[in-house]
């Protein structure tokens, strides 16, 4: 009895795991399969992992409980259908996982079976980001995805302050979708793909040769390279042959190149010319014991059962090859753990092919794959590759890449990249949580490069395109001020003035040879073209450039490049405008007639409040009304001159006398001012005083057709359209500002400076009134992220610098002008607002002295009527004011007082 209970109690302990949950009965081998193509640099590497990865597994007792992997390997010897073939075959051999395929292309086709047989496809080396969507759940990229890869390759190109990308690339999944992934992230980064060069999967010389050449026609010299690994040196070799490895090119090999190269080490000595100044790609794996000691078996597992002379290099698809197997082995564990069972059943849908000669209805549907494929995606386990943890998308989290520069016979690392922290010179931490769009290009780090062409300075990274096509210059064909731009007599597409000899100076400037170019003339010679519309053709691609009189606006640099800035032209007011004769009473222009009104009766104010300050004390503030009236008037116009010669006894009186002073002094100082400025300076009048004055009145107002002052005046300064008139010519200018409002001309017009200046230059009844109220500039056009337009801003700043610009200005339009400085009509009239301070302070001093007088004066007449019997009224009151205080006597009674 004891011996039955001891059984049963064995039975039940073996039937329960280390953490209390039930097991099923594990098998003795569990069979998985592997699709690689053997002779492939990935695949013969990732061949040697995968058998050191499963060996590995099996001889650890702690990871599967007993339980042993099988692996049956399938050569797909570069061939897709083989690939697929081989898949199928694995479903008829109860396989619960394949590692693989090696290929993006296959993957797609095999992800297919996977989903309906679920059977999970954990690939190292399959690439393409799209195989992570909703439509392949049974696929997990145990590797990093190409959408890293392309944001690491776009964050390059703006890190070196680059625009255009060509993109050369393999037709097909794989390489469509990553140059898909590239031409995102580089519009994320307002960069973009200029050209895009795909080359057939089949391996063919001609079309290499034929698609490089083209590429070299192009502007771009930043070549991204995406490619397969088989043969992406002979479209190197290639671009040596016809000089695309030489200074000025940029070659950016995504990680095929780094692949092959660790692969086999010998090619850097064999291909080093081929590859010199070139940057690629590796994915980073961090440096770890359990890394390091894989490496230092690698030269045992490439010589065992091989030929000595043929070794091989580890990368890092080896890496992630060898962690699949360890993610897949966790992940079945865990499986059996939660009490999964490899089980298999027909599917339903294959039934129908019984009796085919391919026999595919023996495939069978793994029933446990949808338990499986979460206990993949749940593994949290740390290989040599470093951590290794799914995210929502099913990617491997933390990526990173090392940036490596090819040099001589060797490579040199420049830094690194990761989509937490952007490029440093240090390897990422893996546990970092910053936001990759915080860092900007200040804060990102790399060393040195060395270019192709042994050159350290960094490519500007375009030239003008050598295809034969000259860049297409429009040129607004104007009626009006050919000094800015004018075709010349007999010539179609030769031009002159201002505009261009600026555009022609600019080009000599640049640190190249200037561009083949021809300009294209855009007018029907019988209206100003819209500048607008120029502008919109720019920015489609119709022209290269517009060089002209353009005018730098908010809305339109929205559309195209400006350069920098060649003139400054604001808008201004020009009207009619009169002088002013020299007249008897000129004395008066000074004052305007509120200012002389204001400041007379501050001249009566103060007059009265000293007078009632000092009356009852001061002899000469006393006597006849028609004296005292005669004395005020006299002592505060006296003031003028500080002549009077009445004294002032009390302190409140001087109080207020020295700051009325001191107003009098600021007055006729500025009085001075004026009038002698009025009468040394000739004097214009117009009855427009500027655009305030202009805007609030009624009369019309004329501008030049097309320009963009109409927009101004609507939309900024709220002016109906009804009173906006528009012209084509300087003449109709003309003729309208003579005629005037009332007969049908207008009261003004309004265009920008430089055209003011030269319309003034010859018509000196006409001037600049007010102040130029916008402060805008002209600059020559080019389509959005151009290249040219840097280099032109950078050139415009040394004519500047060196003088020429002034020069050129000087050239065309510096005329025997007529004053174009503004009509000063009221500008130098005193205005009341310019000294309502002044009036203040004197006023409050009054305000302030009479309140302390009158208090005073109550004080003392409440003495007054102490004691006696008189009582107080205003009759009283008014006779205690009218009588003389006697100061002597009262400083006389103070003196004995404090003697006592």
């Amino acid at each position: 009895m004891i011996i039955v209970w001891l059984m049963l109690l064995m039975v039940f302990s073996n039937g329960f795991s280390s953490n209390g949950i039930i097991n099923t009965t594990r098998p003795n081998f569990v069979n998985i399969g592997a699709i690689l193509s053997f002779n492939s640099s990935i695949g013969k590497v990732a061949k040697v992992a995968i058998e050191a990865a499963v060996e590995d597994v099996n001889s650890n007792s702690s990871i599967l409980n007993g339980t042993k992997l099988r692996l049956a390997m399938q050569d797909t010897k570069y061939s897709d259908f083989l690939g697929i073939v081989e898949a199928l075959s694995f479903m008829e051999n109860e396989t619960v996982a394949i590692i693989g395929p090696q290929f993006s292309v296959t993957a797609r086709v095999i992800s297919h079976i996977a989903n309906e047989l679920h059977v999970p496809l954990l690939s190292f080396a399959a690439t393409d980001f799209t195989l992570t969507s909703l439509q392949f759940p049974y696929f997990i990229r145990t590797t990093q995805s190409d959408l890293h890869q392309m944001a690491a390759v776009a964050e390059l190109v703006s890190h070196y302050e680059w625009r255009d990308v060509i993109a050369i690339y393999i037709d097909d999944d794989f390489g469509r979708n990553g140059i898909v992934a590239l031409g995102d992230q580089l519009a994320e980064k307002r960069c973009k793909i200029s050209y895009k060069a795909p080359l057939s999967p089949n391996k063919n010389p001609d079309e290499i040769t034929s698609v490089l050449h083209q590429v070299s026609l192009m502007e771009s010299r930043i070549l991204v390279l995406h490619i397969c690994a088989t043969w992406g040196l002979q479209v190197l070799r290639q671009a040596k042959i016809l000089k695309m490895m030489e200074t000025g090119f940029v070659w950016i090999a995504t990680d095929w190149l780094s692949t092959i190269l660790d692969t086999d080490p010998s090619l850097l000595s064999k291909e080093s010319d081929n590859l010199q100044g070139v940057l690629t790609l590796r994915m980073h794996t961090p440096e770890s014991p359990r890394k390091a000691d894989f490496i230092n078996r690698w030269s045992n597992l490439t010589t065992k059962g091989r030929k000595v002379d043929d070794p091989f290099g580890l990368n890092t698809y080896g890496l992630y090859a060898y962690d699949s197997v360890w993610l897949l082995a966790q992940a079945i564990d865990s499986f059996f753990i939660n009490g999964g069972k490899v089980s298999f059943s027909n599917d339903s849908s294959l039934r129908g092919l019984h009796g085919r000669s391919m026999h595919l209805d023996a495939m069978s549907m793994f029933d446990g794959g949808e338990s499986l494929l979460h206990s993949i995606l749940q593994v949290n386990t740390t290989g040599v590759t470093g951590p290794i943890r799914f995210d929502t998308d099913k990617n491997i989290v933390n990526p990173a890449y090392e940036i490596i520069n090819v040099i001589g016979t060797g490579v040199r690392r420049i830094g690194y990249w990761s989509n937490s922290s952007g490029f440093s010179t240090s390897p990422p931490r893996r546990g970092l949580k910053m936001q990759f769009n915080n860092t900007t290009n200040s804060s990102q780090q790399l060393y040195g490069v060395i270019w192709p062409g042994q050159t350290t300075q960094k490519p500007r990274g375009w030239v003008f395109p050598n295809n034969g096509r000259q860049l297409r210059i429009v040129v607004p064909l104007r009626i009006s001020y050919r000094d800015f731009v004018s075709r010349v007599d007999g010539s179609s597409d030769a031009f002159s003035g201002y505009c261009i000899d600026v555009f022609t100076a600019a080009l000599d400037q640049l640190p190249y040879g200037a561009p083949s170019y021809k300009f294209v003339p855009y007018g029907d010679g019988h209206t100003n073209p819209s500048v607008t519309g120029l502008l919109h053709m720019v920015a489609q691609g119709s022209f290269d450039a517009l060089v002209g009189d353009v005018t730098i606006t908010t809305s339109r640099a929205k559309m195209v490049d400006f350069t920098q800035p060649y003139i400054e032209s604001g808008l201004v007011v020009v009207a009619p405008i009169r002088k002013l004769n020299s007249s008897a009473w000129a004395f008066l222009r000074p004052f305007s007639a509120k200012m002389w009104c204001v400041t007379g009766i501050f001249f009566l104010v103060v007059g009265v409040v000293v007078w009632i300050l000092e009356r009852r004390t001061n002899n000469d503030f006393r006597g006849s009304p028609r004296r005292q009236v005669v004395r005020i008037l006299w002592f505060s116009f006296s003031t003028l001159f500080i002549s009077h010669n009445e004294r002032t006894g009390s302190t409140l009186a001087r109080f207020v006398l020295i700051i009325w002073l001191f107003v009098v002094l600021v007055l006729t100082s500025s009085y001075t001012a004026s009038l002698t400025s009025i009468l040394t300076v000739e004097q214009l009048s117009s009855p427009v005083k500027g655009i305030e004055s202009l805007v609030t009145s009624n009369e019309p107002i004329g501008y030049t057709n097309g320009s963009f002052a109409l927009n101004y005046l609507t939309d900024e300064l709220n002016v109906h359209r009804s009173r906006l008139v528009p012209f084509n010519s300087p003449e109709e200018f003309d003729k309208a500002l003579k005629a005037g409002p009332s007969r049908g001309g207008v009261a003004a017009v309004i265009d920008e400076r430089a055209y003011m200046e030269l319309f003034l230059s010859t018509r000196c009844e006409y001037s600049i009134v007010g102040q130029e109220f916008t402060k805008m500039g002209w600059g020559f056009a080019f389509p959005r992220d151009s290249p040219l337009a840097a280099d032109m801003s950078t050139a415009i700043l040394k004519l500047s610098e060196n003088g020429i610009l002034q020069r050129i200005h000087d050239k065309w339009l510096r005329k025997s002008a007529c004053s174009s400085e503004g009509a000063k009509q009221d500008v130098d009239r005193l205005e009341i607002k310019s000294f309502w301070g002044l009036f203040l302070l004197s006023g409050t001093a009054c305000i302030l002295a009479l309140l302390l007088y009158f208090i005073k004066t109550m004080y003392q007449f409440s003495k007054y009527t102490r004691g006696t019997s008189q009582s107080s009224s205003l009759r009283l009151f008014l006779q205690f004011l009218n009588q003389k205080e006697d100061v002597q006597s009262r400083s006389k009674r103070r003196r004995s007082e404090s003697l006592k």
